[in-house]
Order: structure tokens, then C-alpha cells, then sequence
């Protein structure tokens, strides 16, 4: 049975900028998100002249993933500090019982403090890697990327340690 995922911005971003949208497709089938999470990465993002984000609009409309309009907010996550979509994106993954896909920290411990599943833009690329969706010179490349970039917003430092947990045990 096919794991059910919500995504919030930031994986969408990084996977859009690396061009990598098709292994979220071949990891998980298909993964849900809310609506101010499409207004917010591919809108907004065009709008702003964001070529990812045409990249992701593009990507969304072959697969067919229709943002979710009408989600049920609970109160802890409605008066929490993070933004809609982070809100959204949290409270549509508890809707559904799902594997939530999620950068931001303090969304992650939310999401945490909920039962909720949650990974982020590394944890996919080190599942895609383990289920040899990516070789190790291209999930060290896409790392390399993501450390390097200017316009993807995960600590460098990050990326090394996770390789180096990896690969030097």
C-alpha cells in the first residue's frame, strides 16, 4: 500500500532548483499539497521570476497533484507561530495520517510533537540513495549543490555530517 506524503515549501523549492522533481513520483507515488504551499512556491514565485517555480508548476500540472483547498485546522497548530503553509501543511499531513515532507525546524518539531512523520529535502535524497533511485556520486553531487547554493537554505554543515554518518561509519 502507497505511503500517503504532504510537502510543504521547502522540499518542492530544493527539488524544483536541482531538478529532481521525479524521484518525490518514484519514492512515493504521489505527494499532496496544500493550497497556500502552491500560492507560496509556484504564484508567488513566478510572480517574483523564479524559474524553479516554473519548473514546479510544470511538474505539478503532468503528475496531476491538485493542491488541497479545504483543510481541517486543529487549534495547536492554528495558533502556533509558523506560517500557513507550514500550518497547512502540518494540519493536512495529520488529516491524513501522512508522511509529512518538511525543512523548517520549528515546523518539524510541531509536527514531532503530534506523532507526526516528518523528513526533509536530505532524509528523501538519503531514501532515494538507499533505494537506489540515486547513485552515491549524484546523492553526493545533489548535497554538494544544496551546501553551495545560495538560494536553498540548508546549513552546508548539515549536508556534510549526514554524508559523512553515511559513508564513513
Amino acid at each position: 500500500m502507497p505511503i500517503k506524503v504532504v510537502s510543504n515549501s521547502g522540499p518542492l523549492m530544493v527539488f524544483s532548483k536541482l531538478n529532481i522533481l521525479h524521484l518525490l513520483k518514484e519514492l512515493y507515488g504521489q505527494v499532496e499539497l496544500p493550497a497556500s504551499v502552491y500560492r507560496e512556491t509556484v504564484e508567488s514565485g513566478i510572480r517574483r521570476g523564479f524559474e524553479d517555480a516554473h519548473v514546479l508548476r510544470l511538474f505539478l500540472s503532468q503528475q496531476r497533484w491538485k493542491p488541497v483547498k479545504k483543510i481541517n485546522m486543529p487549534f495547536a497548530i492554528q495558533d502556533s507561530k509558523l506560517d500557513e503553509g507550514e500550518k497547512d501543511a502540518i494540519a493536512l499531513a495529520s488529516e491524513k495520517s501522512a508522511l509529512l515532507l518538511m525543512d523548517e525546524e520549528r515546523g518539524r518539531e510541531l509536527a514531532r510533537s503530534i506523532n507526526l512523520p516528518v523528513i526533509g529535502s536530505l532524509g528523501v535524497l538519503l531514501e532515494a540513495h538507499a533505494k537506489q533511485l540515486i547513485s552515491e556520486e549524484q546523492l553526493r553531487f545533489y548535497f554538494q549543490q544544496i551546501g553551495e547554493r545560495e538560494d536553498i537554505w540548508i546549513n552546508p554543515v548539515l549536508c556534510r555530517n549526514l554524508l559523512k554518518r553515511r559513508f564513513d561509519p
